[in-house]
């Protein structure tokens, strides 16, 4: 095989060693596939994780600024 051929084959990197994703048996085929999936899944996570936390953040300095407000001080001390 062509050394060009060889550089467009997909490989795998795990320890310092590069894997021929082709020469791999289907089982540790289906592994491949399952921690790509899972790299996929955690990096959607963070990202959500990300989103939820600016999200918590917005909401809590809305409600800082909204007992804050001179409209909140005036009903509190009507209350």
């Amino acid at each position: 095989m062509a050394k060009k051929e060889k550089q467009n084959e997909p490989t795998l990197m795990l320890d310092d060693k590069e894997y021929n994703i082709n020469d791999l048996q289907d089982d540790q085929k289906m592994l491949v596939a399952h921690i790509n999936d899972l790299n996929r899944k955690v990096d959607s996570a963070r990202f959500n994780l990300q989103q939820m936390e600016m999200g918590r953040q917005s909401f809590v300095q809305s409600l800082k600024n909204s007992l804050e407000a001179p409209e909140a001080s005036e009903e509190t001390a009507e209350a």
